[in-house]
């Protein structure tokens, strides 16, 4: 069983209540097939918890395995940068078959996201910001994505709706 090692803070992208009784951690790739099959299964185990959840994404881009996985990040980086880092999260995970640099172009265009801050993003500004990320898996054992953490546990059982939405409630009540 590994353990988080970077604790959760404000520098990380974050939604629901920082006092929820669960926070959910997921260190995720925007091109893995994997985490693709995972993002409809994250939104309704949110949707199905409200407000004991706290969901929180770290970047985790396997770019020997995914060639448009940093670009995405950087992507969704400079997306935060403007305040529209969960709508470029969705976007990309809705998209996940077109992540070559003219798509992101496109979706910033979509987002509102001008071309100076998508630019940024491409030249590197949040570089640090994803390698931190990375680097914070890599001390906690993370070795593919998705990997999820429940309060600070890897989990690695079932993935389905029911079995994360059983496995975190479990949580919050043992916080109660």
């Amino acid at each position: 069983m590994s353990h988080l090692t970077t604790a959760v803070s404000a520098d990380d992208h974050a939604l629901g209540p920082d006092d929820a009784p669960v926070t959910l951690v997921e260190y995720g790739d925007y091109e893995c097939p994997y985490c693709g099959e995972a993002y409809p299964v994250l939104k309704a185990v949110q949707h199905a918890l409200g407000k004991q959840l706290r969901f929180v994404f770290r970047n985790f881009p396997l770019t020997d395995a995914h060639p448009h996985a940093g670009r995405a990040a950087e992507f969704a980086e400079a997306a935060a940068s403007v305040g529209q880092f969960w709508a470029a999260h969705d976007m990309l995970y809705e998209h996940q078959d077109a992540l070559d640099d003219e798509s992101l172009i496109a979706y910033g265009r979509v987002l509102g996201i001008d071309d100076a801050a998508l630019q940024a993003g491409f030249d590197g500004r949040f570089d640090p910001k994803i390698r931190h990320d990375f680097t914070s898996g890599v001390r906690s054992g993370v070795n593919g994505t998705p990997c999820l953490f429940i309060n600070g546990e890897r989990y690695d059982g079932p993935r389905d709706v029911d079995a994360l939405v059983a496995v975190i409630r479990s949580a919050a009540k043992a916080r109660a």
